[in-house]
């Protein structure tokens, strides 16, 4: 299992008194702010002394030592992390996204397809991104349609990839 689980990232500066945008990946967005001081890829400590909803699962979050817009603009894009024993353990049929980087991908025949490598979000959902053999990476939703099992103890999930002949549609 991986030490650190990834749970937010700063977005830009909200206004000029050192606030920052934060998107939380926490089932309850404000829970981010539950924990204690996070760290970035650097292992750096931020502690949210402020935190309030913006919308959806942005929050604006005040960062102690942060004072200015120029302050909070440098944190744009980090990526925010907590030591997994502080996160609670997931519920039967729940899991850290985490959890699957390293699991192999495979057909529900059985055919390799790769290792996942990452689970990316741009916008529109969570993407499984596999690492095949050879060749580039391969993207795939992340749905029940499309990854119909997750077996962490067994080291795999299942994906159904899409016909070809949806991508000529």
């Amino acid at each position: 299992m991986h030490e650190k689980v990834l749970v937010g990232v700063f977005g830009a500066p909200h206004g000029v008194r050192g606030e920052i945008r934060v998107k939380s990946y926490m089932q309850n967005p404000a829970d981010i702010a539950k924990h204690g001081a996070l760290t970035d890829g650097a292992g750096r400590a931020h502690e949210m002394t402020a935190v309030r909803p913006l919308k959806d699962d942005l929050l604006v979050v005040q960062i102690k030592g942060v004072r200015d817009r120029d302050a909070a603009q440098k944190l744009t894009h980090e990526k925010l992390y907590l030591p997994r024993e502080k996160l609670p353990a997931p519920e039967e049929d729940e899991f850290y996204c985490s959890d699957l980087i390293g699991l192999r991908a495979e057909t529900p025949d059985g055919l390799s397809l790769g290792v996942i490598v990452a689970v990316p979000n741009y916008g529109a959902g969570d993407i499984l991104e596999v690492a095949p053999p050879a060749g580039e990476t391969l993207l795939f939703p992340f749905t029940r349609a499309t990854v119909p099992a997750i077996d962490i103890p067994g080291g795999k999930v299942i994906v159904v990839p899409p016909a070809e002949d949806d991508a000529d549609a």
